[in-house]
């Protein structure tokens, strides 16, 4: 299915001549995680969900799954869901946790971590990243069949095509946000899509609202960018060939960003402090 490409506005932006923003790290986990892709804060018990592939990335194994650390990078339950293939991106509504898991997406629990339910996306391939809107409906990126597809009511349905490499997802005031490829698109309910930003170095993998316009990104191989609502780029990070960077998670109350660092078994907490 083909949808003609309406740019509502298209901002090209070069970095930032002075970055206003930097990172200063807190901790590195040191209990060996298997392949961590995504971390997402539990804020409310102070603990951290990181999903784990264990294997490679496109296998249906059953050796994946989701650990739980405390916020200070403590292993508190390293098998906390078991049984998945090489789960990736997670969301949370109401008591529901959503996981991309290569061509499903589980439901569990999130307060027993009770595998509920598998839902079947079908065409799909390379399940990525999750995201909800406030009214229950799930958001699920497939970055090798370029890619987003809608939950509703436990059903999946084609969303979105023509996603070039879609990954991080995010709902912000029912706008879709994806990062696709090197850019940051907006999409409207119309399905209108608006490039907010271009010029990663790298295809973008996850992707966290700061709360006032403004989103932090990261690039698999080893990148973290602050995006300005204007489009314009901070680079805050460049590790490559040292870690990577997959899809952090973000608490807004304490400016802390958590990096699953993947080839690294680790994840890194860093402080997003500005200048």
């Amino acid at each position: 299915m083909k949808k003609r490409l309406a740019i509502l506005a298209l901002s090209v932006f070069a970095y930032s001549a002075q970055a206003q923003h930097k990172l200063e790290k807190l901790w590195e986990s040191t209990e060996k995680l298997p392949i961590p892709e995504s971390v997402l804060p539990i804020t409310t018990s102070s603990t951290l969900l990181v999903s784990l592939i264990d294997g490679a990335g496109n296998e249906k194994d059953g050796k994946g799954g989701v650990a739980v650390l405390h916020a200070d990078g403590k292993l508190k339950n390293p098998s906390w869901v078991t049984g998945l293939h090489a789960p990736k991106g997670m969301a949370i509504h109401d008591d529901r946790l959503y996981i991309a898991d290569i061509t499903d997406v589980v439901v569990v629990n999130v307060n027993t971590g009770e595998l509920l339910k598998k839902i079947p996306v079908a065409g799909a391939s390379f399940l990525n990243d999750v995201t909800t809107d406030s009214q229950g409906r799930v958001f699920v990126s497939d970055t090798r069949e370029h890619k987003i597809y809608l939950i509703e009511n436990d059903k999946a349905s084609l969303y979105l095509d023509e996603a070039n490499n879609a990954n991080g997802v995010r709902v912000i005031d029912n706008t879709l946000y994806v990062l696709a490829g090197k850019e940051l698109w907006k999409v409207d309910q119309n399905k209108n899509k608006t490039i907010v930003a271009t010029g990663l170095a790298e295809n973008g993998d996850g992707l966290e609202p700061v709360g006032n316009g403004d989103f932090l990104v990261t690039c698999w191989p080893g990148l973290i960018y602050y995006v300005k609502a204007d489009g314009t780029l901070e680079q805050l990070l460049d590790v490559r060939g040292k870690m990577n960077t997959a899809d952090l998670g973000y608490d807004s109350a304490n400016q802390t960003l958590y990096i699953p660092t993947f080839n690294n078994n680790s994840v890194v907490a860093y402080k997003l402090l500005k200048k």
